[in-house]
Formats: structure tokens, sequence, C-alpha cells
């Protein structure tokens, strides 16, 4: 008896196919006639890329492409009815494209585009040559029907366009430029003199109107104050922002060094000069900026040199009779009181003038106190990204002492006082008594305490004296037994006579304690 077929017996028209050839091409079938019906369009091109056949849920994008009928779409090749398609890619390649976003006159679609190809070409394994393509239509509006995949490919767009707009900005910044040649740039901008105070919005203010002209700034005010951000801010915003930015600290040089550091030396000038010369930084800076930090420290000898110099636009290098023209802005910067040096005589005073064009005092951290919670925020994120470790935490009450000092060494000291009580605290969070230990340590005798601070204090001391006289009784009794037995190193006796009681008294109030504990 033969094997009954694997499919139930009802009739042959609805049987399945015995064979895989039937099995494959029956399943090709159901699958066609289920996209055409649950799809929004589909339409065939043929080898060459021209459009044979498109179901009727297509036709109604038709009028949108610019075709009234049918016959005036069937015939033309994909990409000339049909913008941005990518049907073209899929003939010449063979490969389908299962999910796109298609957008033009139409609308935008997510669809899916497939190869259709010859049943074998001969070869066993091997797929047929591409005959055409298929394209699918799977959704039209896909703003509502696909809202949360739009959303999510929108915010990824988003970020990805933020990201290389950073990068060329970046890229076109010279404080991202960094010259094969070791070329000298600016470090910071305006963005980086951290502060919302009307002190620090003035003087900002101040330096972006200064950093549009080429005449000499002078930056006075105290140490630490951020008078050099300022100077690299400053070239940062100017015309000469692709020129180097030359930095030199007048009190770092030794006073016989500092002719050659500013105007370079000829061959051989000196026993021990360098056989080619060697270029100053007045030369270093042609184009860019010279900032001559602590000027008030430069000798009275060389002075008049300088004055010569940015009156003259060139200088003459150590040893040479040649004069070399230069182009460059300077920056001054002092933390001394020049027009008192002017009185004594210990700075030129046609100098002075020179660089007093536009005078701009950079503000103590003591007339900008209400920036220090955010400096504090900033130095501590600094402070982590270099050591590794998490920023401190600061306490309300922390803050408020900070704030309360007169912080001669200003926005450093502030800086070095963070960095001592972050490592000596075995907490990332500080507290007001913590800042008080580290400040007193540093040669604060007298603590400036905040209005309000103090105020909290006082308070908090009135409200202790309120409270019935025996608990207050009590509680110095307390501490005085336990510093008494701390000092004898627990002798009840010696504790008993350094507080002038008997030994049975210490016993009693010991066990009087003990009960009300």
């Amino acid at each position: 008896m033969s094997a009954a077929p694997p499919v139930a017996a009802s009739s042959a028209s609805s049987a399945l196919p015995l064979d895989a050839e039937g099995i494959l091409a029956l399943a090709a079938r159901s699958m066609f006639h289920l996209f055409s019906s649950i799809s929004q369009g589909m339409f065939l091109v043929d080898r060459s890329g021209r459009i044979v056949w498109v179901n009727e849920g297509y036709r109604r994008f038709l009028p949108a492409l610019g075709f009234s009928s049918i016959d005036q779409f069937l015939g033309h090749m994909v990409e000339d009815v049909i913008p941005n398609t990518q049907m073209r890619r899929v003939l010449e390649t063979g490969e389908p494209i299962l999910v796109d976003l298609l957008t033009n006159k139409a609308g935008t679609f997510v669809v899916s585009r497939i190869p259709l190809r010859a049943e074998h070409d001969g070869r066993e394994g091997r797929a047929g040559e591409v005959i055409g393509a298929i394209g699918i239509v799977l959704f039209d509006q896909p703003e509502t029907t696909l809202q949360p995949l739009i959303s999510k490919f929108a915010l990824l767009q988003r970020d990805l366009d933020d990201a290389r707009r950073e990068l060329a900005t970046q890229r076109n910044n010279p404080l991202y430029l960094h010259a094969a040649d070791g070329q000298r740039r600016s470090k910071y901008t305006f963005a980086s003199f951290i502060g919302s105070s009307p002190a620090a919005v003035e003087v900002k203010r101040h330096a972006r109107r200064a950093a549009q002209s080429t005449s000499p700034v002078l930056l006075l005010g105290e140490t630490g104050t951020g008078k050099e951000l300022l100077a690299h801010a400053i070239h940062a915003a100017s015309a000469r922002a692709k020129g180097q930015f030359v930095s030199v600290n007048i009190a770092a040089v030794p006073d016989t060094l500092l002719e050659a550091e500013f105007f370079g030396f000829a061959p051989g000038a000196f026993t021990g000069a360098d056989r080619r010369g060697r270029e100053g930084k007045f030369k270093l800076a042609d184009g860019g900026s010279l900032f001559l930090d602590e000027i008030g420290d430069m000798p009275l000898g060389l002075q008049a040199k300088l004055l010569r110099a940015l009156q003259e636009g060139e200088i003459e290098p150590l040893g040479s009779n040649k004069l070399v023209p230069f182009d460059a802005r300077v920056i001054a910067a002092t933390s001394r009181d020049l027009p008192e040096l002017v009185r004594r005589g210990q700075f030129r005073e046609d100098l002075y003038y020179r660089l007093n064009v536009l005078p701009l005092r950079v503000p103590p951290l003591r007339e900008r106190r209400s920036d220090i919670p955010a400096l504090v925020e900033a130095l501590g994120e600094d402070m982590a990204l270099r050591s590794g470790e998490a920023p401190p935490e600061l306490t309300p009450d922390a803050l408020a002492l900070l704030a309360g000092q007169h912080w001669r060494g200003n926005i450093r000291e502030l800086r070095n006082v963070l960095e001592q009580v972050t490592m000596r605290s075995d907490s990332q969070r500080i507290d007001a008594a913590q800042l008080e230990r580290i400040l007193r340590e540093a040669g604060l005798e007298q603590i400036e305490l905040p209005a309000t601070l103090q105020s909290a204090h006082d308070a908090d001391e009135q409200a202790a004296l309120l409270r019935p006289l025996a608990q207050q009784v009590a509680e110095l009794e307390r501490k005085a037994i336990a510093a008494a037995l701390e000092t004898t190193g627990g002798n009840k006796l010696a504790t008993a006579r350094l507080l002038g009681i008997s030994r049975a008294t210490l016993y009693e109030r010991m066990t009087s304690q003990e009960r009300q504990a």
C-alpha cells in the first residue's frame, strides 16, 4: 500500500505541492499577494530599471510625483520618476535594502527594495542573475505611524550634527590648532574666566572691547586674579588669533638674560652663544601677541630698549647692527602699583604711558564673592580630572565660610585651600569645620564668618542656653570628667584630684551619667 500524502485529504486543488519547487513558487506567490495587500504600494522594475508594473495602492502617490495617469508613469526609468530612489543600487549590486527612509515630493516613506532573480543559472547552489527589482512602500506618514522610531532617529541625527559642528568649530578655532613646529597658541577664551558677578561681567566686557583693538593692553590686579587667563582670551578673540601667543614672565628670567630673551642675539654675540644665533620673543610673536607678565619687575636699563621697540616697531638683536622689524600686539600685566613705581623712579614714566593705553583692572576675589560657588565647582572639576577622583562637594556653610575670607592670593589661594581640604578629608563632602581647620593652619588667625553664618552660629548658642539649668550643668560636668579622664590616662584617683572631688564622688557621678545615657 502506498503512503498517504502529508496533507489533509480534501481536494486536489487545496493540497500543498509535493515538490520543493512547487512549494517555493507557492510561497513566493503568497508573499507577493500579502505584501501587495498590506503595504501602502508596490511597483516592479526590469533589469534596465524601467518601471513595468504598479499596483493599485501605489497609484495614489502619482499625482504628488507629477503624473495624472498610470500610462505617463509606466515605461520610464525609475530614477526619472521617483526622486531619491535607491533601486538602481539594488539592480547593480543584487543586494536588498530591507528598511530605509525615502523622502521626495510625495512625502516621507519607510520602504523596502528587493532584487528579483532568475530561478537558476545552471550552476548548483548559485542564485540566478538579477532580472529586476520590487519596491515596497511599507509605511507612509512615518512621522505618525513610526513616531518612537522616528524620534530616536531624529535625536541621533541631531547629536551627530552637533558633534560635526563642534568638530568644525574646533578645527577652525585657533585654540585647537596645533602646529607641527610647536607654535604657541592661546589656551583660554572669555568663557574660561568664570563669574557672573557685576565685577566679573564688567572686566570681561572691557576685555572684549580691547580684543578688537591693536593698542597695548595693561592688565592690573593682585596676584592670582586671572590676568594671564584674560591675556589669552584677548588674543583668542582678536584678529591675531591665528598668530602665535608668546608669553614671557619677566620676574622669572635673570636680568642678564632678559635682553637676549626679548630681542634675540646674533651668532657668536657672547661667550657660549649659539653659533646660529637665536630669535627673541618679539620676533617669535610677529603677527601675533606678546604677553609681558610682571612688567613692573623689568630692570630700568631694559625699559628704555623696550620703549624704543614699541615705538619704532623694530628690534636690534644682541650683538647685531641690523634692525629687525616686527608686528606684535603687546599685552602687559603686573600686580605692582605702577604709578607708585613711577613716582619712586623705579619705572619709566614714558614707558608707563606707552603701555597704559587700554588699562584693565582685574578685580580681586573679595570683590566678586558671589562667583565663589561657580569657581569652586570649576576648580573641583579640574582637580577631579587631574586626580581621577570625584570632585569635592561643599556644604552651604562651607561655601559661606569661603565667601567670608579676604583671599590675599585670590583664585590661586582658593584652589590651594580646596586641594588641601580634599586631600586631607576622608569624605567627599566638605563642611565648614574642616575648612576652618585648613584656613587656620594656613595662617589665618582671624577667620571671617559671613553675617548669615555668624547669625546662625549665634542663634545656635542662644538656643543652647535656653534649656533647663540642671541639663546644662550635667552636660558641662560630663565634658569635664571626660576631659580629665583623657588627661590622666583613665586614672580615677588622679582624675578626682584634678577635678577637686573625692574618688567616691567621681564614681557616683560616672554611674549617674551611665544611667542617664
